[in-house]
């Protein structure tokens, strides 16, 4: 019997499915590379740190050494064996000894970027969010330097921080991954511009990935100007996402300005609400987030209750933060920490 090939057609899935196979096996292949050239790097960084190492009684040994290697590689190799580049691999192989412990889903920008941070503890809490959130190299740079490990600071002690980022702890508080303040330079507003909260709230839905990888863990987005009724009058909240870690909804309030207590009290209806018609038996009470530019600390804890675990007001600022800028905060909550203890 014949066969009319004009007249049959491939099924669009399982054509959707062979493209997915294949792009499978592209990202593998391109990161089994990645990998291969990472090993390479760690294994001369080993050489030349071990050869160092036996050399070095004789003072500036270990510059020769690198000069030398550089000299003779360069011109056969590249610039990837520059003398800049060769001190890069024997940072590296410092930094991380145990190449059991390199993970092949990082990239030699990866580590560049990593070997950077002198802290341990940072480094290491680093190294487990990339891993969890599948960061790329550029949002691993951007997650440091918008100074994500000192903000987390301000309200847990660093062996929480690291142990929930190794999920060795869930988070049971808010305050364990929403930070203060939050940096939204991804939404690229001028500060010196005046803007409005709807311009605010539509540039952070056209940066929406950006804006969940600010926010933290378990978030995912469910609705903006979310419309409630409340005999005859309707209101409107910003924003509606719901974090699976904390099993809970959170809704955000966008703020161009100054707290104020009607603002805390506007959002306080807003979590009564959903705690009342749309939360189930099963999650936890709803969380609510002011972000503003400014606020008064003293103003907030008076006006919310003194066991208030829901409201959480957080400035947003549209630029990354200065080293200086996040010691003074921590400074801050050193100080306010030392009050309580004394009071």
């Amino acid at each position: 019997m014949e066969i009319k090939v004009n007249m049959m057609k491939l099924r669009k899935d399982l054509i959707l499915q062979v493209q997915a196979i294949i792009s499978e096996a592209q990202l593998k292949a391109i990161r089994s590379v990645d990998f291969e050239r990472v090993l390479m790097y760690w294994k001369i960084g080993k050489v030349i740190f071990e050869e160092e190492q036996e050399g070095q009684e004789r003072a500036g040994y270990g510059e020769f050494l690198i000069m030398s290697l550089s000299t003779e590689l360069e011109p056969q190799y590249g610039k990837t064996y520059s003398y800049r580049q060769l001190n890069w691999f024997r940072q590296f192989y410092r930094t991380f000894p145990i190449v059991n412990a390199l993970r092949s889903q990082f990239s030699w920008t990866h580590y560049r970027t990593l070997i950077r941070i002198d802290n341990q503890d940072k480094r290491d809490f680093y190294i487990a969010e990339a891993v969890k959130n599948n960061w790329a190299a550029r949002q691993l740079e951007r997650q440091i330097n918008s100074q994500l490990y000192e903000r987390l600071l301000m309200s847990n002690d660093a062996q929480s921080v690291l142990a929930m980022a190794r999920n060795e702890k869930q988070p049971t508080d808010p305050k364990d991954i929403i930070k203060d303040p939050m940096v939204l330079e991804f939404l690229d507003l001028k500060r010196e511009s005046d803007y409005y909260e709807r311009d605010l709230e539509s540039s952070i839905i056209t940066h929406l990935h950006d804006f969940i990888l600010e926010l933290g863990n378990g978030f995912a987005f469910m609705a903006r100007q979310k419309r409630i009724h409340i005999d005859g009058d309707d209101y409107f909240v910003d924003l509606v996402f719901y974090n699976r870690l904390l099993q809970s909804f959170v809704i955000i309030e966008i703020k161009t300005n100054k707290l104020t207590h009607q603002d805390i009290g506007q959002l306080q209806m807003y979590v009564n609400y959903y705690d009342r018609y749309e939360k189930q038996d099963f999650e936890n009470p709803t969380i609510g987030i002011l972000l503003c530019t400014d606020k008064n600390d003293a103003m907030v804890k008076i006006t919310l209750p003194e066991n208030n675990r829901t409201i959480i007001a957080s400035k947003y600022q549209l630029y990354l933060p200065t080293e200086q800028q996040l010691l003074d905060e921590l400074k801050k909550e050193i100080e306010k920490l030392d009050n309580r203890e004394k009071s």
